[in-house]
């Protein structure tokens, strides 16, 4: 049975690392128990082949495979996301592509990076993109790896075509659900994709976070946004608060700081995939103190265990 991108893409979804083995080999056994503890947290979504998974160092092969394992892993209980992220739109449709025929539910494509496209190059590049496959198509505007945002005026125009379902806004402007609600149709989702500002996002009317740090934490992510949602913002700024240190730590040094929070809960290998390397040692001590803050709250499996 179809079911809206609406009903899912919304809350808290992991944008998951890829974990790699001692020969830099994609670990599956590690990505599997990843993605199930993420789906016994009760995420609606799992994110692949992005940000965090490090998905320009990785080949169209082994895209595809990560992809298919996270269908696998899933059997239906969660929507499986598959990013589609290249400067060159003949590959980034070629990603979709294998994304759609691997089984995933919809594709994330983000903003060309170092291009610089002018915003009609934008609105063409996303709608190539949509127009070659069958599946929903969510946007990635950050502009701090892009140099050029998605403007409010593209995206609205991108709208109009009922493939795109969604935008993970990495700007850190609060602002833009509030601003943009009036004009969005009533089924489109604007989820955070900067941990640092998620709360105000969500404060300000935002549908939920393409996280980083819900991979470490999901269960005080989703106690966040249940938070917010009950209108009780006290409350969801302070546990949004105990986050900030460790959300400072992934942010300074992404994704080898989340791999290694990971590893430090016994997930994964810290291993990462060059030109990105494993942290140093005062970094790592970073993550510990940051773990340290918020120990007490119970709410990260593995924490003073």
């Amino acid at each position: 049975m179809f079911i809206p991108p609406s009903a899912w893409f919304t809350g808290f979804v992991p944008d998951l690392p890829t974990p790699f083995d001692a020969a830099d080999a994609i670990d599956l056994r590690a990505f599997a128990a990843l993605c199930e503890r993420q789906i016994r947290a009760g995420v609606p979504a799992l994110v692949v082949c992005e940000t965090a998974g490090e998905a320009p160092t990785l080949s169209l092969a082994e895209q595809e495979l990560l992809i298919r394992a996270a269908v696998d892993v899933a059997r239906g209980r969660v929507r499986i996301i598959a990013g589609a992220m290249s400067n060159a739109t003949s590959q980034a449709i070629e990603l979709a592509r294998r994304a759609e025929a691997a089984g995933a539910d919809a594709v994330m494509a983000v903003v060309p990076a170092y291009n610089r496209p002018m915003q009609d190059g934008m609105l063409a590049h996303f709608r190539a993109i949509a127009g070659a496959i069958g599946l929903p198509v969510i946007l990635h505007d950050i502009p701090s790896r892009t140099l050029r945002p998605l403007a409010d005026e593209t995206l609205l125009r991108l709208v109009e075509s009922r493939r795109v379902v969604g935008l993970r806004d990495g700007s850190g402007d609060i602002t833009r659900p509030m601003r943009l609600a009036r004009h969005l149709p009533a089924n489109f989702r604007l989820l955070s994709g900067d941990d640092s500002t998620t709360f105000g996002f969500l404060a300000d009317g935002g549908d939920g976070a393409i996280s980083e740090v819900a991979n470490v934490a999901p269960d005080l992510c989703r106690a966040i946004l249940s938070q917010v949602r009950q209108g009780r913002l006290q409350s969801a700024r302070y546990l949004d608060k105990r986050l900030m240190p460790l959300i400072g730590c992934l942010a300074e040094e992404s994704p080898a700081a989340l791999k290694y929070a990971l590893s430090t809960l016994g997930l994964m290998s810290p291993a990462t995939r060059l030109p990105i390397v494993p942290l140093g040692d005062a970094a790592r001590a970073e993550v510990i103190r940051a773990f340290a803050a918020i120990s007490d709250e119970e709410l990260i499996d593995g924490i003073g265990a």
